[in-house]
């Protein structure tokens, strides 16, 4: 799902940026007021999770890849806008240190992957969860069906993403500047092997990882915030 330079155009790039940068300052603000001391450690290995996770990367047709995120988990555990944090110290990470998403697509891989993606899936794993007990299987299911979902609507933005570039950037006679598939191309390319492959191993693990904290460490369960 990492957007590689020279896929987006510059107009595109510059409209992420500027769309994540309030959610960068509102989710350290947040952060800031809510997270507790004992949760830090908890922040910093879910950056490290996602960072591992994320790594695991199958190229799909069109010049992106696919993989899992973790971005489900970190937002149950500590909440969506610790999550959105988290995630996107991966995402630098991985751009700056190993080229894993072009630096000026930071800002469209954050929106996609620290912002939708965590937020979509914690408010669906609320939603579904809705007053169930810490170590109810309804949760575990939840989580699962949260991850699923919530990477399913990441890709499909980044697919838009790529689809439009044909449509804003492109020379006289029509040829592309920028991602060269239309919409017809990259939202299938994108959401088709995510429903597929990727949206199931996100959604195995959050269950999973969910099921055992339920035994192993319940009160992790009560300390996302939204």
């Amino acid at each position: 799902m990492h957007i590689p330079d020279g896929y987006l155009g510059p107009a595109a790039c510059g409209f992420f940026y500027a769309a994540m940068l309030p959610i960068w300052t509102v989710a350290t603000r947040i952060v800031k007021k809510t997270l507790k001391a004992k949760q830090v450690p908890l922040l910093a290995i879910g950056a490290a999770f996602s960072f591992v996770i994320m790594m695991f990367n199958v190229p799909i047709p069109g010049g992106s890849t696919g993989h899992a995120v973790g971005g489900v988990l970190a937002a149950i555990l500590l909440g969506p806008w610790a999550a959105c944090i988290a995630i996107t110290v991966a995402l630098v990470v991985q751009a700056l240190l190993f080229g894993d998403g072009g630096i000026t697509a930071i800002g469209a891989n954050c929106f996609n992957m620290a912002f939708v993606l965590p937020f979509v899936g914690y408010y669906l794993y609320k939603a579904l969860s809705l007053n169930a007990p810490v170590g109810s299987n309804r949760r575990v299911l939840a989580a699962g069906v949260a991850g699923y979902i919530g990477l399913n609507v990441a890709a499909f933005f980044a697919g838009v993403e790529f689809g439009l570039q044909p449509l804003l950037h492109h020379t006289a006679d029509g040829q592309a500047l920028y991602s060269p598939y239309g919409l017809h191309i990259a939202v299938p390319a994108m959401v088709g092997e995510h429903l597929l492959i990727f949206g199931w191993v996100e959604a195995i693990v959050t269950a999973l990882v969910i099921k055992f904290l339920q035994k192993q460490a319940p009160e992790l369960l009560q300390e996302g915030r939204g």
